[in-house]
């Protein structure tokens, strides 16, 4: 079960998208685990058809699964993951347009709105009123099926994969001989996912292979398959604009455009943000997607009068990948990795160091820069008692005992109890002080979600304030919205305003979902439990 703050955003998505009675059903299911069909109408007081409704709408939708099990029959559990993806559907669509263009767009479009749909089912929906325009919509839908942006959805991506997981990581078990150490038991777990993600992938291929091999048309085989959004495609490109924003927040813009011709290079080959590292690419397919109107001069100082394009992606190459500094700390400050005339970019080292700054930004914001101090200090150092870090950090005692306690309580750093005799006595115990990485990246996501859930009633209270209400009913007339001077002038100020408050709650909205984007869906380690 998710936590709390998970749950009351969840709970808020569900009832912003599809009513109360469906938002209720959510959150029982929430609060109370996987549940069977007459455990929800007892625990909800709401009628069984009315349930059933509710269920149907959110297994189309993909936010719940099924569960079956030999003592409790048929189970329902909520897909906590997918629907908080639901704060993104914006931005999806907005990557498809920019991306493949409008028509491109509108498929995204319709697609989020129904959850999942077989092609004559988009494409009558989208022509209906311009019959002509089928054609356009057909080859949109060929461009997204066929680069991965749409896949068909499979009964396997309808069943908890929680069960699956624990099953095989019981026969990965069941295969040790003696005790397991916990190198086999890591071992185990990591064999049973990868088991898992291969079998949902060649459950993807099949469920379009089988349909073509049932019909003589393999026009008329894609028309029975199911498709849906394929999120993960979607999220390779906000995971490659925020590298290319953290490139030039480090070096400058010329960098940033080698970094961003990098991605775009092994963009076509880049399947999932759990990837480690890119496939290797060359020095002059990089060169090919930099514009020609760019002068990458401006971001270097060289001895020649007019370096070639190829040596200063070189240059620029180098500077990413720290050749200049060979060291540990190097490598971990790296974008990119060079070997035998290939470039890969390294996503697993940038993930962690972007996943290091969402830290250090929020210790900065709570405690100040002594916080981040000791902060980045355990985290180079690794376990220290408290007069260490006093001495280390050049810190007076009196400062750092009660800032370590306000560190403590936000679960940014933790404890290591080293007792010095077997009853544990806490005058003949050492404390030392760490950075439990996973336990403060979980502490961060649930503040985020209860940020995120705090802006959506924010957003909800301004909208109801009665004058602003009057104003937007007001708006929905159609006279009104085809002549905004109906308005008078302070209704024109009161929208405005509200516009303007709406406005700056969305972008803060954006700022906090790019953080849990950061801590969560980059987690390529899996430090982050799931939610």
């Amino acid at each position: 079960m998710a936590d709390a703050d998970t749950c009351r955003l969840c709970t808020q998505i569900i009832d912003t998208h599809f009513g109360p009675l469906t938002a209720k059903v959510a959150s029982t299911l929430l609060t109370r685990g996987r549940l069977s069909l007459l455990q929800l109408v007892r625990f909800t007081g709401i009628k069984s058809r009315t349930v059933r409704a509710s269920i149907i709408v959110l297994i189309q939708h993909n936010i719940l699964w099924h569960a079956h099990t030999d003592d409790e029959g048929e189970m329902l559990e909520f897909n906590t993951l997918e629907c908080l993806l639901r704060l993104r559907f914006g931005r999806y669509v907005w990557l498809a347009e920019s991306l493949f263009g409008r028509t491109s767009a509108e498929i995204v479009q319709v697609m989020l709105d129904h959850g999942k749909l077989r092609p004559p089912d988009i494409i009558s929906r989208l022509s209906r009123y311009d019959p002509k325009s089928a054609s356009m919509y057909v080859q949109s839908l060929y461009k997204l099926v066929s680069e991965s942006y749409l896949k068909p959805s499979t009964l396997l991506s309808h069943n908890s994969p929680r069960d699956k997981r624990i099953k095989y990581e019981g026969e990965e078990k069941a295969k040790m001989t003696g005790f397991p150490t916990a190198k086999e038991l890591r071992e185990a777990k990591v064999t049973a996912e990868a088991r898992l993600r291969r079998e949902e992938k060649e459950a993807e291929k099949v469920g379009l292979k089988r349909r073509m091999k049932e019909q003589p048309s393999a026009r008329s085989s894609k028309d029975r398959v199911y498709f849906r959004v394929n999120f993960d495609k979607f999220n390779i490109h906000v995971r490659n604009k925020l590298i290319e924003t953290a490139v030039e927040e480090r070096f400058n813009r010329s960098a940033a455009l080698v970094m961003c011709a990098t991605l775009k290079a092994t963009e076509p080959k880049q399947k999932s943000v759990s990837e480690i590292r890119s496939d290797p690419t060359s020095t002059a397919a990089i060169g090919m997607h930099i514009p020609d109107d760019e002068n990458l001069s401006e971001g270097l100082a060289t001895t020649s009068k007019k370096p070639s394009n190829a040596s200063l992606i070189k240059d620029y190459l180098g500077l990413l990948a720290c050749a200049d500094n060979p060291t540990p700390a190097g490598k971990a400050a790296s974008y990119v990795s060079l070997g035998d005339n290939k470039i890969s970019v390294e996503f697993d080292t940038i993930s962690k160091r972007m996943r290091r700054r969402v830290l250090e930004a929020v210790t900065r914001e709570r405690h100040g820069d002594d916080g981040v101090r000791i902060v980045r200090l355990l985290l180079d150092v690794g376990k220290m008692d408290e007069k260490h870090i006093a001495k280390v950090a050049m810190m007076a005692n009196k400062d750092v005992r009660p800032l370590l306690s306000a560190l403590s309580s936000d679960f940014l750093i933790s404890t290591q109890e080293v007792p010095r005799s077997a009853d544990r006595n806490p005058t003949r115990t050492f404390f030392l002080w760490h950075v439990d990485l996973a336990k403060a990246y979980s502490a961060l996501l649930s503040s985020f979600y209860k940020t995120l859930f705090n802006i959506g009633v924010r957003r909800q209270a301004e909208q109801e304030e009665p004058n602003v209400k009057a104003v937007l009913l007001k708006r929905e007339r159609t006279d009104v919205a085809e002549d905004v001077n109906l308005l008078t002038r302070m209704e024109r100020e009161v929208l405005a305003e509200w516009e303007r408050k709406r406005e700056m709650l969305s972008v803060l909205e954006m700022r906090v979902e790019e953080a849990v984007f950061i801590l969560r869906d980059l987690d390529l380690g899996g430090s982050v439990d799931d939610v």
